[in-house]
């Protein structure tokens, strides 16, 4: 019995000693032998955050470095990038529940999607298709999210949709609804609502749509992005997304402008729910008033999805101020700081951003300062010039526009 006892002991005392070392391989990069290269020093290829893995945008070169001559060859290329980092982590394509294409030419779409079926033939994931002015390796990137046990995933298909198709409506996970990207365009007749606040009701009524087909409600969002083109008014997108949520109790949002939408569209919708309404909570920072489009962070159980922030200076007389792009950049890391400290984070725990640079010329500038702020695992990350570089003026109020934005998704370790 004492033997025993001491055992016990034993263990406990072993347990607790290594429990500091499995907190903190809860988050890993990952990096397969002679996949492909990062997408930039300040990334990691993936990142296994335990129940998901977040795979960077991969673009079209092999590992070697070569480009394939024709673009069906530079999307399965793309593809085959995130195989290797998918299976680097001990999964397969099955695994893989939401993607993002982001394209330099809208009009490579139905070629694009076409050889999506060959690699997702049965129950493809939840996807969202963007034309942009530029990637960092022409023409195409694809960023993916891949969740480690397969129980109770499964494709959501409404009834008013035309079928799986390449890409599912929703997939959902053991915890988690991947919503594709829901445009206002009738997903029967193909037509595209008559005017911008018709287009923005029916892609958020598809949305709906998908989340009802799933058991959820608009409610049970934690994060959206709203891509539009510059046919749609924001002060239409936001007045009647606003309707659809809760004041103060939004998804957080990173809202993107973008060149162009497959099949014409000028609005899209895509994002994450949560299925237990308790694991979802919203956190805002003291110095940010309740939105009635955007809460600053959202929590979906361990996994914080944050808005996108940039330079913004807030309080009375903010604005943005800084003239460069690294300028602007430190201030949008203190926003998003103060977004992780209001839920007791820190950057050591971010596994996934998304970056929007107005003129991706400045990448190098922008990794260099970007890279200061995280610890021994980079995030995985997308990083796109969304649309052509604007004028860099100062107006009336010396305001300068906003020269780059970064969202977020973060995991919290156990221990804290």
């Amino acid at each position: 019995m004492l033997e025993k006892t001491t055992r016990q002991k034993l263990s406990l005392a072993v347990a607790v000693f290594l429990l500091p070392l499995v907190v903190g391989a809860q988050i890993r990069s990952v990096t397969p032998v002679g996949g492909p290269a990062p997408a930039s020093p300040s990334s990691s290829p993936a990142v296994d955050a335990g129940d998901y893995v977040y795979v960077s945008a991969q673009g079209p070169r092999r590992s070697g470095g070569g480009l394939p001559a024709s673009f069906p060859e530079q999307v399965r290329q793309a593809l085959e990038n995130v195989r290797a980092l998918v299976e680097a982590a001990g999964l397969t394509m099955s695994n893989v529940v939401y993607t993002q294409v982001y394209l330099d030419d809208i009009h490579n779409y139905e070629e694009m999607d076409r050889i999506f079926g060959e690699y997702f033939p049965k129950t493809p994931p939840a996807r969202a298709v963007l034309g942009v002015a530029r990637v960092p390796d022409p023409p195409i990137e694809i960023s993916a999210v891949a969740v480690r046990d397969l129980t109770g995933r499964r494709a959501i298909v409404p009834s008013n949709s035309k079928g799986l198709g390449t890409a599912s409506p929703g997939m959902l996970t053991h915890d988690r609804l991947f919503v594709s990207g829901m445009t206002g365009r009738d997903p029967v007749t193909e037509k595209i609502a008559d005017t911008p606040a018709a287009q923005v009701d029916l892609a958020l009524d598809r949305m709906q749509a998908v989340l009802k087909s799933a058991g959820l409600e608009m409610g049970n969002m934690v994060f959206v992005n709203p891509y539009l083109t510059s046919e749609m008014p924001h002060r239409v997108m936001n007045e009647r997304y606003a309707r659809r949520f809760e004041f103060g109790n939004t998804p957080a949002r990173a809202t993107i402008d973008v060149v162009s939408l497959p099949g014409g569209a000028q609005i899209e919708y895509t994002g994450v729910a949560v299925r237990d309404l308790s694991q979802r909570k919203a956190v805002r920072p003291k110095n940010m008033p309740p939105s009635p489009t955007a809460s600053p962070c959202v929590f979906a159980g361990d996994t914080m999805y944050c808005s996108a922030k940039d330079g913004f200076i807030p309080g009375p007389h903010g604005g943005i101020f800084a003239t460069s792009t690294q300028h602007q950049l430190r201030q949008t890391m203190r926003n998003l700081l103060d977004n992780l400290e209001e839920a007791d984070m820190s950057f050591d725990e971010v596994v996934a951003t998304n970056i929007y640079l107005d003129d991706l010329s400045d990448q190098s500038a922008f990794d260099r300062i970007y890279a200061e702020y995280f610890g021994p695992v980079m995030p995985a990350s997308t990083t796109v010039e969304q649309i052509a570089p604007g004028e860099r003026k100062a107006d009336r109020e010396d305001h300068f526009p906003g020269l780059e934005q970064v969202s977020l998704i973060a995991v919290k370790h156990s221990a804290r």
